[in-house]
């Protein structure tokens, strides 16, 4: 896909909707911005609370768990209040900012539990009814929308970790994390004010509950989103120990600094901003499986490549190819279900997806956390390499298809 047929491809979509996938991507920078926190006050996190690696495992899993219980219930309230979607997503960032504000002033691990778990409610308020108002709008071209959506996650993501690892390394952690609360509400009242309007303009039939109910049956009796789940699944427990784990791979066991951990992170999603907006445009033309299943093989031999990876130049170019597919895939994934789901269920897809992929995600940071204190950090690389092949196994035999939906006027 060359550049100038994707600009012609996106300028072809008309005033209303790119204004709102433009907004909605800003906003998704500052989401991922947020979200990318975590990772980086983790070791800090760990030193000053003495936490043990289990117990970090048991707070991303907390984090991780509580976005996954509220994605289906924050993706119903969006079905079904679509004139109210802009406040959803202003409570998103609000969640964001109140919940790290409170990670920044625990004084223990047993406090530290419900502050996380804020701060991933803000994902589950967010990603469910932004996709899915952007998918029922961009119905033809969701693959594209959805990875440009997605390209201001991997800017955020590749930002924040270099500012705030240079904040870290001049202020206390925990001193950075109060201060990003302000932020966060600026954000949201940004949010609300300018997307206020384009959603109380739009259509607003809210679905019956049996009509809903027949919609959530036929997603999850299909055989193309089983599939998909089960490789999500894979792919998500791969992805929350690398997460989890390479930080404190980078700070305790090759002994960098919080400056350094940033850049690594933000290289876990650079080229992601590139590659993402290409890689949906291409699975518009081709066909989702055609880009997933060589992107999970990609990304099984590349955490492999960690464990062998010399520290410095060679381990950052892996890094940074690794960051090719980590974020931008999984707005491919996300499509292959939306392209089968029904219009009323476009919100709560994203619920449906976790729903059934997370009980077996949640569990891996604390599983590697034991195997960690067992055979020592690079296991976690092995145990990414084997789930993400493993997704590879899940989509062989499966054929995809897909429906196109409703025009991409208001919804």
């Amino acid at each position: 896909m060359r550049l100038p047929d994707l600009v012609h491809r996106v300028g072809g979509l008309g005033r209303q909707r790119l204004i709102l996938l433009g907004t909605l991507t800003a906003g998704h920078v500052v989401v991922h911005w947020y979200q990318v926190l975590f990772s980086l006050v983790i070791p800090s996190l760990k030193a000053d609370l003495a936490l043990s690696d289990v117990q970090v495992g048991t707070l991303s899993t907390t984090r991780q768990a509580v976005s996954t219980a509220f994605n289906l219930p924050s993706g119903y309230l969006a079905d079904s209040y679509r004139r109210q979607t802009s406040l959803i997503l202003a409570s998103a960032l609000a969640a964001f900012g109140l919940g790290y504000f409170l990670v920044g002033i625990v004084p223990s691990y047993g406090w530290a539990l419900p502050a996380v778990a804020l701060a991933g409610l803000g994902s589950a308020l967010w990603h469910p009814a932004a996709i899915g108002s952007l998918s029922l709008r961009f119905s033809e071209r969701r693959g594209m929308a959805l990875s440009v959506h997605g390209t201001g996650a991997s800017i955020g993501d590749a930002i924040a970790p270099i500012a705030v690892g240079a904040l870290i390394g001049a202020f206390a952690w925990n001193s950075v994390l109060r201060w990003h609360l302000i932020p966060a509400l600026v954000a949201a009242v940004l949010i609300w004010r300018s997307l206020g309007r384009t959603y109380q303009d739009g259509q607003a039939v809210k679905p019956s509950m049996r009509s809903y109910v027949q919609g959530l049956r036929g997603l999850v009796t299909n055989r193309q989103v089983l599939a998909v789940i089960g490789a999500n699944a894979f792919m998500g427990q791969a992805n929350i120990v690398i997460l989890t784990f390479f930080p404190i791979y980078i700070r305790e066991t090759l002994g960098y600094s919080s400056f350094v951990l940033g850049v690594f992170v933000s290289l876990l999603y650079l080229l992601g901003a590139v590659s993402q907006p290409i890689m949906g445009t291409l699975s518009d033309r081709f066909g989702r499986k055609a880009v997933m299943l060589p992107s999970f093989g990609m990304m099984g031999l590349l955490y492999i490549a960690l464990v062998f990876a010399p520290k410095g130049v060679p381990l950052a170019l892996v890094v940074a190819a690794l960051g090719l597919f980590f974020y931008a895939v999984a707005n491919v994934t996300t499509s292959a279900v939306m392209d089968v789901a029904g219009e009323r269920v476009q919100s709560s897809t994203m619920g449906v997806m976790s729903l059934f992929s997370q009980p077996f995600t949640l569990t891996a940071p604390i599983i590697a956390g034991i195997m960690v204190g067992l055979f020592g950090i690079k296991i976690v690389f092995w145990y990414s390499a084997v789930a993400a092949l493993t997704a590879c196994v899940v989509l062989i035999p499966v054929r995809f298809h897909r429906v196109t939906g409703a025009s991409g006027g208001p919804h």
